[in-house]
């Protein structure tokens, strides 16, 4: 059974410097979504550096990048309207309702990028589920420490990743949609308590 670390990328970087983290970045592929992988290779070093996002490297016992998550906080407007009473109830521990727009404005943590690596070879590959629980099991460290309780995230409208996302053990919830004209397309909005 194939065992993995979860490392801040700044903990990396005090580690064994930016040029090595920068080198290890170089390696990760992500077919499936360009925009992920482009991402860890351009900006992961320079967002964590500012306090933007934080991207956590998750290695396999074989030493390589097996898979990433980049996590930061953001306000989220949910509307009233597309809320059951119970998640209501629920966003009303972190946030009022603002009567004049019918919505509530909640910080919460946003996953801004999730993927595994194409060039991670084993023979037991890195599950989305697994790497879910990383993610998790950081959101459930530092709601602990600072509070909240909301964690979102935008997917592309396709139906394998939302079927992802929103079943067992996951379990997000639509409560949105964007177009990105920059990138043309169309990304469903989700959330769920930590």
């Amino acid at each position: 059974m194939m065992n993995y670390d979860v490392i801040n990328i700044l903990d990396m970087i005090d580690s064994v410097g930016e040029d090595a983290v920068s080198a290890a970045l170089s390696k990760f592929s992500c077919s499936r979504n360009l925009e992920i992988e482009n991402f860890v290779k351009r900006n992961a070093i320079d967002f964590a550096k500012k306090k933007m996002s934080i991207t956590y490297l998750v290695y396999g016992d074989n030493g390589k990048i097996a898979g990433i998550f980049t996590l930061t906080h953001k306000a989220l407007k949910l509307r009233n309207d597309v809320l059951s009473n119970t998640t209501r109830k629920k966003v009303q521990r972190y946030s009022r309702l603002d009567k004049h727009t019918d919505s509530f404005m909640v910080s919460a943590f946003l996953i801004a990028q999730f993927g595994k690596n194409d060039n991670f070879k084993t023979d037991e590959i890195l599950s989305g589920s697994e790497l879910m629980d990383f993610t998790f099991d950081i959101l459930t460290a530092v709601q602990h420490d600072i509070g909240g309780g909301l964690v979102y995230l935008e997917s592309e409208d396709k139906e394998k990743l939302l079927k992802f996302y929103s079943s067992e053990p996951n379990q997000f919830v639509k409560f949105g949609e964007r177009y990105s004209e920059e990138d043309n397309v169309k990304y469903i909005q989700l959330f769920r308590f930590v």
